[in-house]
């Protein structure tokens, strides 16, 4: 998923081959099945090129990431104690991310709230 995720284009199980082994010394063949798992996974779409398929990520890394945050949320038994937990282990500058996406989020809940109240 890294090496598609980086990837500005879809990518042939041969390139995604090529990528890793000069870190790994894989199979082609171990490659192909871990990508074919993935997309019967739907963790990645695939088209077809000539005789091969191009694969590209299905979400993004941050959406995969936030799905992530969310299912250790819930497997909390208390939600509130986790969350403070987590905001104590940012540091100033994540902090100031989190309020400013949490700001962000908040105004277009509002804009939108506001427009259908007048509809």
């Amino acid at each position: 998923m890294e090496r598609l995720w980086a990837a500005d284009a879809a990518m042939t199980v041969r390139q995604v081959h090529t990528d890793l082994y000069d870190e790994r010394s894989l199979a082609y063949t171990t490659v192909m099945t871990v990508m074919d798992k993935l997309h019967r996974k739907g963790w990645l779409l695939r088209e077809p090129v000539g005789r091969a398929y191009e694969y590209r990520p299905a979400i993004s890394r941050e959406q995969y990431t936030a799905d992530l945050m969310g299912e250790a949320l819930s497997a909390s038994s208390d939600r509130s104690a986790t969350l403070v937990a987590f905001l104590e282990q940012l540091g100033p500058a994540e902090a100031s991310e989190l309020r400013h996406a949490f700001d962000r989020l908040s105004g277009h809940q509002q804009s939108t709230s506001s427009r259908r109240r007048r509809r």
